[in-house]
């Protein structure tokens, strides 16, 4: 069987890479061309595109590389048409994705989709689109499959890709993470400032306020790459770690994180944790007018109910980052009340092998 991959993310590039092995599984035969990156690469295939000519955020931006976006667009098609695949696999990234899915079901293609675009937070009317060009859409949170079926549309709940993750990551001691970072014996906090420049510069100062007044932790901030070094303005009190976020997290007493994927990550590696978002007023005012949700962490919504407590905007302020710290250290009923909800989390996802699922939707919808 021939497949056609469309991840245009570095994320949707991890996710890619394990569903073309699970693919694999079950067809040794199987022929990949893709949009994606060094992961999926990996895997064996063609790489059309790589993601980092992809990457255009903002409306500023789109509008700047209009003229390199059409001429993907119109790439991305003529490729489809040319190699004719089985089976055209969308991953994520729905302001492209979501077109191609269209064109190739006008094509006659057979279309699957893993990790839904957020169409339960805004823009619900691109499930529409979904519902007439995508032959099987494959979910990764419980309640998307519930939200799905609202309109009609049975939607695949295969479980959450990052479970697997975790799993398969290779384990530092605390022992050697500590010395290989010249941290101190004091226990760690971790800060999770974000992974764009934007979300960096605002968050990280109000979690550096709390700094001289927990003398008994000391406070580390997981890095990214991806963004100048220099936006992490610190002081000699606190160490910075790149591109270890996991590891920090697992030798840590609690975190202080900024909303998204993070807070799940943070959950799902049993650290306490109070999640921070501050935006842009006027952005932010523009955002809450457009998605109605409850709460803005992953933990909660998949829990529906507060499970970690939310600082958000004006709430986010360095005292009440610091109260709410001072709930979650060791110790505190608080403490314990989360991680007793974190186990009810996990168990809420279900179990590992979200690649392995996928690929049996893949394998269904092929062989119809």
């Amino acid at each position: 069987m021939k497949y056609y991959l469309i991840a245009g993310e570095a994320s949707g590039d991890l996710h890619g890479s394990k569903l073309m092995q699970a693919i694999k599984m079950n067809d040794p035969d199987a022929e990949f061309r893709f949009w994606g990156g060094d992961k999926m690469q990996a895997q064996g295939g063609t790489l059309a595109k790589h993601y980092r000519d992809l990457a255009f955020m903002g409306y500023t931006e789109v509008i700047l590389n209009l003229r390199t976006i059409l001429r993907n667009i119109s790439f991305c098609k003529k490729e489809l048409v040319e190699y004719h695949p089985d089976v055209v696999i969308l991953i994520d990234y729905p302001g492209f994705n979501l077109r191609m899915a269209k064109f190739a079901s006008q094509q006659g293609l057979k279309v699957a989709y893993y990790i839904s675009p957020t169409v339960w937070a805004w823009k619900q009317g691109r499930v529409k689109t979904i519902k007439k060009y995508v032959d099987r859409m494959m979910v990764i949170l419980p309640f998307e499959k519930e939200f799905y079926s609202r309109f009609d549309y049975k939607a695949d709940y295969v479980g959450h890709p990052l479970l697997d993750e975790l799993d398969d990551e290779k384990m530092i001691s605390r022992e050697n993470f500590i010395k290989e970072n010249k941290l101190d014996k004091r226990p760690v906090i971790a800060l999770l400032p974000g992974s764009r420049v934007q979300e960096i510069s605002r968050m990280l100062e109000p979690m550096l306020e709390l700094v001289p007044e927990f003398a008994d932790y000391q406070f580390v901030i997981a890095g990214v790459n991806s963004v100048p070094k220099d936006i992490y303005y610190v002081t000699e009190n606190v160490k910075i770690v790149f591109n270890q976020t996991h590891t920090l997290l697992r030798i840590s007493e609690a975190a202080l994180v900024t909303s998204g994927t993070a807070t799940l990550e943070t959950a799902l590696l049993n650290v306490p944790q109070v999640v921070a978002y501050k935006a842009n007023a006027i952005s932010f005012n523009i955002v809450k007018a457009l998605v109605h949700l409850k709460y803005i962490s992953l933990v909660n919504l998949i829990m529906d109910k507060e499970v970690v407590r939310e600082l958000i905007q004006n709430d986010c302020t360095a005292q009440s980052l610091r109260e709410e710290l001072k709930k979650i250290l060791p110790g505190s009923d608080e403490r314990n009340r989360m991680l007793s909800d974190y186990q009810k989390l996990v168990e809420k996802l279900g179990t590992n092998g979200a690649s392995e699922k996928a690929a049996l939707v893949v394998k269904e919808l092929a062989g119809q």
